[in-house]
């Protein structure tokens, strides 16, 4: 019968999807080949966060004749903005009561993204965070907030932890990088 809930949930989840989602992601059923349409698993594209349109600093001087007052504007990027994110969602048939296994592509560059690709968030924690509540627009916002905010009390990956805290010069290069493998799908 939990079968059925899922189902029901799921159907209802994409009526809603279709109808209002954030700009630039996508979350659709998997498509079998021959032609029906599986619930349980969701193909979406998470796009990197965009930035502020503009930063405005304002630099103010005293020189000895007077003041000198300079405003600096210039638009500001997060490092994953140009990137969309492939990431499957897995729903089991205890859903929504269990939250879906949310995954990128094995070896997806991230300090809470398992190398496995699976996603470590606190509202997909079955034993902690997750509600039988969300939304799957809610789990996409929030691993989109997650990527461009990592949480480095929760580490899933060596590399992109050490990385994070200890060179984020480098970091900030390597997430650059990876935006880069992942164009828009036009």
């Amino acid at each position: 019968m939990s079968g059925g809930i899922a189902r029901g949930r799921l159907t209802e989840e994409r009526k809603s999807w279709r109808k209002n989602h954030p700009h630039g992601f996508v979350a659709k059923p998997e498509t079998l080949p021959e032609g029906t349409v599986n619930l349980m698993v969701w193909h979406c594209t998470i796009p990197g966060k965009a930035g502020v349109a503009y930063e405005l600093t304002l630099i103010v001087l005293l020189f000895v004749f007077g003041w000198h007052i300079y405003l600096i504007m210039g638009a500001l990027q997060t490092d994953w903005e140009g990137g969309y994110y492939p990431l499957t969602m897995q729903f089991s048939e205890d859903y929504p009561s269990k939250p879906p296994k949310c995954k990128f592509p094995q070896g997806f560059f991230h300090p809470n993204v398992y190398p496995s690709g699976t996603v470590c968030l606190s509202i997909l924690n079955e034993d902690s965070g997750w509600r039988p509540a969300i939304t799957v627009k809610q789990i996409l916002v929030g691993i989109q907030d997650l990527l461009d905010t990592p949480n480095p009390q929760d580490p899933a990956q060596t590399e992109g932890y050490h990385m994070f805290i200890q060179d984020p010069v480098e970091y900030k290069k390597r997430v650059r990088q990876q935006a880069k493998q992942y164009p828009p799908l036009v």
